[in-house]
């Protein structure tokens, strides 16, 4: 099964290179390097952003919340991943309207509220986009090791060296080009694995029940899901990349709903089969791993199928966030050439490597990283609201790192503790510290607005 495994892997990331190389535009444009300004239609966006969106991820997060939590948790991750999509739809045209020539969220921050402002935007953009990077390598060489005997770490360098090789080369279209069929591939090999998956479990007894735990409690995962997924994607350069690619705004809405809906449904399909696992009586293992655990039930030709869903899922998203990093890059240095643009890809991609290789858990990081999204995502889209000053979204950020604290500080009487929560202990997602982020730095950001009244709206009528 080597060999088949190997020739699986290699077919694959030969066709993703050959499908980006070959879409790489003929003139040497930084600009267009970076955004793909007004090409892609509907579908093309729509495609890219369920292919962006997916990774590694879905095997492992959907069918675990599916298995211990149960459909209500489940819901609330599917509707999560993809919320931020219809977000960028609604307020994507807004903002490509006050900014035709812009390439990032970073630049808007700028363009309202300064330097600083822009600076710690970009600094929490980076954050989110490295710690999604080396989560995604690092599941791919998890992934290896247990549907094959190949050396994951390999294939980590492998998945890296060759998403590099078509994105510093060909850029953001590079990136929408395999999107496109990576979105399509994936679809297909999740259907089939689904499809023999479902056929191979054990029978349900009569007596088994839908896994789950308090309805109350499903509700607050559910809620931290959404809260926690769409903060952070809101601060996902790759999506931003994808608003200014849009021919126009209809085709924006029209692919944020195909990209919407789209996830809503594998999200949800890959959760079930967490749910069926757990509700057939499998050994989910030690961690809990639902989806790997009915492959153990499965004809063991179906191993090679989910290990190329699994190196499609996280090319597809590696690519894009290799790609939004180095945007990120290019939009705050002025004057860079596209050979820079590219190195800047390629030298970003070293510590990430190396951190995925340490085989490490970033479950962590990931949720701390979310939190920062959360307590800054608020004062940055007011941005739109043109009495929002400087001074206000400042505040309001600053008012979100101290609203992340404040809940459980009041709850346990100790701020070390309440940071010691905050930092997710274990890894576990809990409501309190992002509720507190978005809800205080809201209030303060709207309360220095509206206390900021203009003269002219203090003069009276006569």
């Amino acid at each position: 099964m080597i060999l088949t495994h190997s020739i699986a892997l290699l077919a694959a990331l030969c066709l993703f290179t050959w499908l980006g190389l070959r879409a790489r535009k003929t003139s040497d444009n930084l600009d267009d390097y970076v955004t793909a300004r007004n090409s892609q239609g509907a579908t093309a966006i729509g495609l890219s952003f369920l292919a962006s969106g997916m990774g590694a991820w879905i095997l492992f997060a959907p069918p675990e919340v599916g298995a211990f939590v149960g459909p209500v948790a489940l819901a609330g991750y599917a509707l999560g991943a993809a919320l931020p999509f219809i977000v960028f739809a609604i307020l994507g045209p807004q903002i490509r309207k006050q900014m035709p020539q812009g390439r990032s969220i970073s630049e808007f921050a700028d363009q309202r509220f300064g330097k600083g402002m822009r600076h710690w935007v970009s600094l929490i953009s980076v954050l989110y986009m490295a710690c999604f990077l080396a989560a995604e390598l690092t599941a791919i060489g998890a992934i290896t090791g247990l549907l094959s005997d190949l050396n994951g770490q390999l294939v980590i360098i492998g998945v890296a060296v060759t998403t590099l090789v078509y994105t510093a080369w060909g850029g953001l279209r590079a990136s929408l080009a395999t999107d496109r069929w990576q979105a399509v591939l994936l679809m297909a090999l999740l259907a089939a694995v689904f499809f023999v998956d479902w056929k191979h479990l054990p029978a349900v007894t009569e007596s088994a029940e839908l896994p789950g735990i308090p309805f109350w409690s499903a509700v607050s995962v559910a809620l931290t899901l959404v809260l926690a997924v769409t903060a952070a994607n809101l601060f996902h350069q790759g999506y931003w990349q994808r608003v200014w690619a849009a021919r126009d705004t209809a085709s924006l809405w029209k692919g944020a709903a195909l990209g919407g809906i789209t996830t809503i449904i594998v999200v949800a399909a890959v959760g079930a089969l967490g749910i069926s696992a757990a509700m057939a009586g499998l050994d989910l293992g030690t961690p809990p791993i639902p989806f790997f655990a009915l492959l153990n039930e499965a004809p063991q030709w179906l191993g090679a199928v989910a290990l190329v869903l699994a190196v499609t899922l996280v090319a597809s998203s590696v690519d894009t966030l290799q790609n939004g990093i180095a945007s990120l890059a290019v939009s705050a240095k002025s004057g860079l050439t596209l050979r820079a643009a590219r190195w800047i890809t390629v030298a970003l991609m070293v510590p990430v490597i190396l951190v995925a290789l340490q085989g490490a858990s970033v479950l962590r990081l990931f949720l701390i990283a979310d939190l920062l999204c959360a307590t800054a995502i608020i004062p940055v889209l007011m941005g739109l609201w043109s009495r929002v000053n400087h001074q206000a979204a400042m505040a309001g950020a600053v008012a979100g790192l101290v609203g992340a604290i404040l809940p459980d500080w009041v709850i346990t009487g100790s701020l070390v503790e309440a940071i010691q929560i905050a930092s997710f202990p274990g890894g576990v997602p809990t409501l309190a510290p992002f509720v507190g982020a978005l809800v205080l730095s809201a209030t303060v950001a709207t309360a220095l607005t509206l206390l900021r009244a203009s003269p002219a709206t203090q003069t009276s009528p006569d």
